[in-house]
């Protein structure tokens, strides 16, 4: 059995597949880069590449700004007959790269969807494909994975579907009784494009992972809380290029800091969890959280409702077809009920995690060897 990996070659979420492998006396992978298959019709050579028996691994096409202008012309007919916001391809050549700038999301979107068709149009039944292209798409929409899981008793969030408007938005958490509401472009990862929003009589403002200088939108690391005309201008945005609209449930506390859990999920086991604190509800490390004591954690919690939760996640991932899933899932007030917040078809960057003496690619590594061998 030989892997191949749909990725990009000098990220390192590809080299440190290529190190797992290595550290198991298995041969390197060969990869296939998003930047050569986001091109029309280029999936469709995968046929004739890869050898019968081939476990081909398909990962995030993010961080590549030549990837991501590939997959913006790819989609912008789609976006243009949707409807939303969408640019040229030569109005795109004259915006300059700039690190964590905003590109029409949905629009991009949209092209790496065209993409994920021809790729799985070419997948041949003799190789193994661990996040298989549909498994893929449906991670990458909020609105829709987190219907699915509702209609399939997993507890999820609250969602208002289909808000369009910042007016509209106001509305509508006034009719249900909500003070405040995540929004959240819906293919958007890594808190990208991602504000929390409070509505009071008193007022309104949000809390974001967006900044807008009024030139142009940049993800940031420094969370903004805007209010007035920004606030109008991040709502429309946000709602404009598509967003998932849910209640803002409180997260449980620990030692005066909000935390929720990235469970990684593979072949039905919770495999590795990383539990991330933070002194607001937005907890991703790489916004100022912290990793937490996982273990301290789960002597707190009682046992059935840990239980819970991990079955929640099993049931995630099964439901998802992929191999395995990066699940944020956090725990109400008093550590009983839990919530799925998302999954990520490719949440499985966690460094210095070690299993069984395997980090997190070296455990899926063996787990995948023993399940194709098994089968």
């Amino acid at each position: 059995m030989t892997f191949a990996v749909i990725g990009n070659p000098e990220n390192r979420r590809v080299t440190m597949f290529q190190a797992a492998l290595a550290a198991q006396g298995l041969p390197e992978a060969r990869v296939l880069p998003w930047r050569e298959l986001a091109l029309p019709g280029a999936p469709a050579r995968l046929a004739g590449a890869l050898p019968d028996g081939t476990i081909l691994r398909i990962d995030s096409m993010g961080e590549d700004d030549e990837v991501e202008r590939a997959l913006l012309r790819r989609g912008e007919a789609a976006a243009r007959a949707e409807g939303v916001p969408a640019i040229s391809a030569r109005a795109l050549g004259k915006i300059p790269r700039e690190v964590g700038r905003i590109l029409y999301p949905r629009q991009a979107h949209l092209g790496f969807l065209a993409v994920l068709a021809e790729l799985e149009a070419a997948i041949r039944p003799a190789w193994r494909v661990l996040q298989p292209p549909a498994a893929i798409a449906e991670l990458f929409d909020k609105r829709a994975t987190s219907k699915r899981w509702r209609g399939l008793g997993i507890p999820v969030p609250d969602a208002l579907d289909d808000v369009r408007e910042p007016d509209e938005l106001r509305v509508r958490m006034r009719e249900a009784g909500w003070g405040s509401v995540f929004v959240k472009v819906a293919s958007g990862s890594s808190a990208s494009c991602l504000a929390v929003y409070v509505l009071r009589d008193a007022g309104e403002h949000a809390i974001t992972t967006v900044e807008d200088t009024g030139r142009a939108r940049y993800n940031t690391r420094k969370l903004q809380r805007v209010s007035g005309a920004r606030l109008e201008r991040l709502l429309a945005f946000l709602l404009g290029e598509g967003a998932q609209v849910e209640r803002a449930i409180p997260k449980a506390q620990v030692a005066g800091r909000y935390f929720d859990l990235r469970v990684l999920t593979i072949d039905g086991e919770p495999a590795f969890t990383v539990m991330r604190t933070s002194p607001h509800p937005i907890t991703n490390l790489h916004l100022g959280g912290q990793r937490g004591d996982v273990e301290a954690l789960r002597a707190s919690v009682p046992e059935a409702a840990w239980e819970a939760a991990m079955a929640s996640c099993r049931a995630v991932q099964r439901a998802s077809g992929a191999f395995h899933v990066g699940i944020d899932l956090m725990f109400e007030p008093g550590l009983r009920a839990h919530r799925v917040i998302e999954g990520n078809a490719f949440g499985d960057l966690l460094p210095n995690l070690v299993r069984d003496g395997l980090d997190v690619y070296g455990w899926q590594i063996r787990r995948c060897l023993e399940a194709s061998r098994a089968g």
